[in-house]
């Protein structure tokens, strides 16, 4: 939210010629670390407070806004996809480093020039490809919104799986366009950091598409802004009405059923972290924490389907447990075999079909072992690269032991039975899929910087705070209760 209010600010900024970050730069300094804004953003807060106002009044008000502001943002993003196709050149994908110096010769500020890098379609390597998907994975943060309204669909289990994938792909088309627009437009070192498109049209001599450009950048900003409010303040909502937050934020307005506290909560924290945090920092503190928590949900994803079902009764699973031990006691008399040997056949070839208690508990320490071996992984690749391609044996030999234990671990994983309960959506290719979005998710982790970690570390302390200090000891589903309403069943009842 601080993040998107902060991209708003900047694009009204640079619309009316920086005057305002000079006027309040002059005004209010903050001689203060680098991670913290070079000056307080007011009109960042005051765009927060406005759309929190928005969301207050009532979720008809606020999705009858929401559709406007998508519908003008559609139309922008197709203009500017045509443009860029009309007047792009190709030769901006085919740039070389004496291009790079022509344009630094004649600008008279060759400080407002990107890094060089080494030209073509991928001037900075396979390595700035992955810092920019790192940086950029926020732009697929909205489509979990989805799942926080869950509550209100008609068949959760089959259209909020189809919405989510619907969505992906329309985020990757929209920036797959953009994007190329953008680079075909402009060098890539010529693009402007804090309005890249407006400038954008500049560069090719269509000034004034640029304000079509802008209304269209405020839309999506704006409708970004509204939805991703509108996701924290039910994700908000949800938690303190389990009571894992305080349970004032569970209150509800009477005449607009909103949860105003949650609303008004989220919003203030959201205003103040705007106000005072740099917009780099901002972006890449979002991205990291989307790709952890989207590490976590995976991580559940693999662990949750080899788990036995809590539906069963304690008798069936009684039996079950019986029947299974005495398999196991009648096989080990009939095959006495060595200590290792049997505990790798109970690994390997579970005499059960279906998940046990003992084949879960399996399951827990492979994935969490799987974990700590990616990560490790991770960061060999990411910091030494250039050592293991290059054949530096011990960089190597460690790299291909870890693989070697990864794909030993995932074997033991695949052979454990998976709950057979029947689901409308059931993720594929298990356990090799969420291996593989752990990895990258981790990998892309790694690119951030030291100072990033840090900024991390601290919120999940104070995270753990809460949830430890009063959370764990308050939540209705821990003490085996359950809240007096559906979640969401007595929400935004004037929704269309």
């Amino acid at each position: 939210i601080a993040s998107v209010a902060r991209a708003w600010s900047s694009t009204f900024d640079s619309l009316i010629g920086n005057h305002m970050s000079q006027a309040l730069r002059g005004t209010f300094p903050l001689h203060v670390p680098s991670f913290l804004a070079k000056y307080p953003d007011f009109l960042a807060l005051g765009v927060v407070l406005v759309m929190m106002g928005i969301l207050v009044l009532g979720a008809r008000e606020s999705a009858l806004v929401n559709k406007w502001f998508t519908g003008i943002n559609i139309l922008v993003l197709s203009f500017v996809v045509l443009s860029g196709f009309i007047k792009g050149d190709l030769h901006n994908w085919q740039l070389t480093e004496q291009d790079y110096t022509l344009a630094a010769a004649g600008s008279n500020d060759s400080s407002s020039l990107g890094p060089p890098g080494s030209g073509g379609f991928a001037p900075f390597g396979f390595d700035g490809i992955f810092q920019g998907a790192a940086t950029c994975f926020f732009g697929f943060v909205g489509f979990d919104a989805i799942a926080t309204t869950g509550g209100e669909a008609q068949d959760p289990q089959r259209s909020i799986p189809f919405s989510i994938v619907v969505s992906l792909l329309i985020c990757f088309l929209a920036y797959f366009g953009v994007s190329a627009a953008l680079t075909l437009m402009v060098p890539y070192y010529k693009i402007h950091p804090e309005s890249p498109l407006p400038q954008a049209f500049l560069h090719i001599g269509w000034g004034p598409a640029r304000y079509v450009v802008v209304v269209g950048t405020f839309c999506a900003l704006s409708s970004s802004l509204l939805g991703t409010m509108f996701s924290m303040s039910r994700v908000t909502y949800a938690m303190a009405d389990d009571r894992l937050l305080f349970q004032g934020l569970a209150q509800i307005h009477p005449r607009t059923r909103t949860p105003i506290m949650a609303i008004l909560a989220s919003g203030t924290l959201a205003g103040v972290t705007a106000l005072f945090l740099e917009f780099s920092n901002l972006v890449d503190l979002m991205a990291i924490g989307t790709l952890l928590a989207y590490s976590f949900v995976v991580i559940s994803v693999l662990v949750l389907r080899y788990q036995p079902d809590q539906n069963l009764r304690k008798k069936e699973k009684t039996e079950n447990e019986i029947e299974i031990s005495e398999r196991e006691a009648s096989s080990l008399e009939s095959v006495p075999e060595a200590g290792i040997s049997r505990i790798l056949k109970s690994l390997c070839d579970p005499i059960s079909t279906n998940p046990t208690q003992k084949s879960g508990q399996i399951v827990y320490g492979c994935a969490l072992l799987l974990v700590l071996l990616l990560m490790i992984l991770t960061i060999i690749l990411a910091q030494g690269s250039r050592y293991v391609f290059s054949g530096d044996p011990v960089y190597t030999t460690v790299a291909v032991l870890l693989l070697l234990l990864i794909i030993g671990v995932t074997v033991i994983i695949w052979r454990q039975p998976q709950n057979p309960s029947p689901l409308t959506f059931r993720v594929p290719i298990l356990p090799v899929l969420p291996l593989v979005s752990i990895f990258v998710n981790v990998y892309l982790m790694m690119q951030m910087t030291s100072g990033i970690w840090v900024q991390l570390g601290i919120w999940n302390v104070i995270g753990f705070a809460i949830y430890f200090g009063y959370g764990i000891q308050h939540s209705l589903e821990n003490n085996g209760q359950q809240p007096p309403a559906s979640t969401f069943q007595t929400l935004d009842e004037n929704i269309p």
